[in-house]
């Protein structure tokens, strides 16, 4: 004998129909399941099932029963909503309903058939903070997710209504990685630890494909991840970007070319939403041009190549280099610079002339490739990956020879620490336990670095 759940309220319902069968054991609303016929499955006794309801929405889940008896449903949900549930048979009308306003709200049904048992239902909806300023009534405070734009390149897998993820605002994270390949451990442990599981992600790029949405749907648990190619301002200032970065508790932005990052998000609707993830306790990063963009002063070669150590040191004022201001506000990150796929090609001349060209409360951080380091609101950063990540900065013994245009370098004892895998730094007080060394570089030599190998 089968039984189905019905959730409803108004416009707004949620149907479940479970199967009590030999999979495992269903936990998480899976979409779409807006009928009968797609019902979810299966549900297992006394085990708790996430959901979520967008206006209009129906979920329908399926359990079988294996005795008589009892049937006892528990829906739980945000005191600020007023779902509703109705249990019916394979056929006919609703056998048992839950239409008050009492959170939770039960009831039970004996069931006397051949065949039936007892089952104990419980519905878990998220209960996010309403940080979005919007209706607050089924929409974690963002109101609907609005029509897509047909020119948007925007690929979804996973939940598409908000997941209300729980955040604490002034609590943001970031993740800065080298480029390469990924650090698997720095989305499943860092960032999923905390976001929770069962987050949105957003990806953003210019160009590309959605290869991170499967990748990061596995390895953080996230309830969606989508992927958005935002390469115009017009797409840039749509409000479905706005409503999908805004919704996150996770934004990564993936490789690419910080420069047109630039040209086509910065003071757009974009910025602002990547800022409101990262203000209300979200976590904000990204990998090799995405790191670029988490530096308070961002190196931006827009319309020239790219610095390359061995020629900016021969002229402190060389055309390659040149800054934007920054791109999100984090406030451990001020006065910070960045830089990727250091050693692999020998980027430490041009992090060190860059360290050059901003006053002596500036420092730098640059990653290798396939490293990574997550830095939570006190400062406190953990390093994942394989390789090495270097902070520089100025102390009391370095010495500006010769920082100026037409000039040779001469740039003397820069704080150099490097940090291994499982290494701590502290972006704001620069306690660490990383391999401290003193770097100087004078562009006046062929071989102008002191040590000869900095690394």
């Amino acid at each position: 004998m089968k039984r189905k759940l019905s959730i409803l309220n108004g416009s707004l319902a949620a149907c479940m129909f479970f199967s009590f069968a030999s999979n495992a054991c269903l936990t998480n609303e899976v979409e779409s399941n807006d009928t009968e016929s797609n019902a979810n499955s299966p549900l297992c006794s006394n085990t708790a099932v996430a959901g979520s309801l967008s206006r209009n929405d129906t979920d329908w889940f399926r359990f079988e029963l294996t005795q008589t008896g009892p049937i006892e449903v528990n829906l739980d949900h945000h005191t600020r909503d007023d779902f509703d549930w109705a249990l019916y048979q394979e056929t006919g009308s609703a056998l048992a309903e839950g239409a008050t306003s009492n959170v939770p709200e039960t009831g039970s049904y004996n069931a006397q058939s051949t065949g039936t048992g007892w089952y104990d239902l419980t519905v878990n909806f998220g209960e996010g903070s309403n940080t979005g300023g919007g209706s607050g009534n089924d929409d974690c405070g963002y109101s609907s997710r609005p029509a897509k734009p047909g020119s948007l390149q925007a690929y979804l897998q996973g939940g598409s209504a908000d997941s209300c993820s729980t955040l604490t605002a002034d609590q943001g994270a970031v993740l800065l990685m080298g480029g390469g390949s990924d650090v698997d451990q720095a989305f499943s442990n860092r960032v999923a630890n905390h976001v929770g599981s069962g987050a949105d992600v957003v990806v953003l790029r210019t160009s590309g494909t959605d290869a991170y949405n499967d990748y990061l749907l596995n390895l953080m648990n996230a309830d969606s991840v989508e992927t958005l190619i935002i390469d115009t301002r017009n797409k840039a200032n749509d409000d479905y970007v706005d409503w999908a970065i805004r919704s996150a508790e996770f934004v990564w932005i993936a490789g690419g070319d910080q420069s047109d990052y630039l040209n086509q998000w910065q003071g757009t609707k974009v910025q602002t939403a990547v800022q409101h993830v990262f203000d209300k306790g979200g976590v904000v990063g990204g990998t090799s041009a995405g790191m670029a963009l988490m530096a308070n002063s961002v190196y931006d070669p827009d319309g020239v190549a790219g610095a390359v150590s061995d020629e900016v040191v021969t002229d402190f004022c060389h055309e390659t280099l040149n800054f934007s201001s920054r791109f999100i506000d984090v406030p451990v990150l001020d006065n910070s610079l960045t830089d990727t796929h250091f050693q692999e090609r020998d980027r430490m001349g041009r992090a060190i002339v860059s360290l050059g060209h901003h006053s002596n409360q500036y420092f730098s951080i640059a990653a290798s490739e396939a490293t990574s380091l997550f830095i939570e609101a006190s400062g406190t950063g953990v390093v994942d990956g394989s390789n090495e990540v270097y902070i520089f900065k100025e102390t009391a013994n370095t010495q500006r020879v010769t920082l100026q245009c037409g000039s040779a370098v001469n740039y003397q004892n820069i704080n150099r620490v490097k940090l291994l895998p499982g290494d701590n730094y502290n972006v704001v007080s620069h306690t660490h336990n990383g391999m401290q060394l003193d770097v100087s570089i004078n562009g006046n030599n062929n071989n102008f670095y002191s040590p000869i190998n900095p690394y």
